[in-house]
């Protein structure tokens, strides 16, 4: 992801800033199109610019359903697909974040453990801007669909399947997969899920889409089009 889309993110997001009401920003994407480092930036990004702890990052992935529930429903091997996440609780996180209730517990994701730890993460009063970020944020179907009119700001990163493709299986190598298994992993599971992200999502405000020659075309939905990098 190009440094300077950061940097243009922060500019958007602080542009919208009305007062001291709380600001909420999605940043969705399909898996291995570099969210979390984005989001991550980006709040750093906008830290520096509107104070210490003004801006803080709520991931999604807290809300995978264990695995236990998901061997029971016949769900494991698909854990990562928009059934395998407790929906309707990231929904009722999102809507007490936007009803600004002081602070806010919410799970993190362990991948190390792979497993989901309980109020491991907290939302404090003074972050003023919170960036959600996760694959489902903009999907129209389903609780996630209960998401909408929810945020501030929505922005979607959108990868060439090809593209997508090449990281994810890159990504089940470095988890030591075979080349055969880390292929068949990425085919199976990753890019079907991805295929639902960029063909279910809602139209964002932002669209960050990649180039073949690596630029990223920063679309705006009533602004025109803008190049970066």
């Amino acid at each position: 992801m190009h440094e300077g889309v950061a940097s243009q993110l922060a500019d958007h997001v602080l542009a919208r800033q009305r007062g001291d009401k709380r600001l909420l920003v999605a940043l969705a994407g399909p898996p291995g199109a570099g969210k979390s480092t984005l989001a991550a930036d980006l709040v750093t990004r906008l830290c520096a610019q509107a104070g210490p702890g003004s801006a803080a990052l709520v991931p999604m992935d807290g809300f995978h359903l264990d695995n236990a529930d998901l061997q029971a429903k016949g769900l494991l091997e698909r854990k990562g697909a928009p059934e395998t996440f407790d929906g309707a609780g990231f929904v009722s996180l999102v809507q007490a974040v936007r009803a600004d209730q002081g602070k806010i517990a919410y799970p993190l994701f362990d991948r190390a453990q792979d497993k989901t730890l309980p109020g491991a993460g907290t939302l404090d009063t003074n972050a003023r801007i919170a960036v959600f970020e996760g694959n489902y944020l903009l999907l129209s179907t389903g609780d996630w669909a209960g998401l909408a009119g929810l945020f501030d700001m929505t922005v979607l990163i959108d990868v060439p399947l090809p593209v997508l493709r090449a990281r994810l299986v890159a990504r089940w190598l470095d988890h030591g997969l075979s080349q055969p298994r880390a292929e068949a992993r990425a085919d199976s599971n990753d890019m079907v899920n991805a295929r639902t992200v960029l063909g279910q999502s809602a139209e964002p405000d932002l669209c960050l889409r990649v180039q073949s020659d690596g630029r990223i075309t920063v679309t705006l939905s009533q602004n025109g089009v803008r190049h970066v990098g």
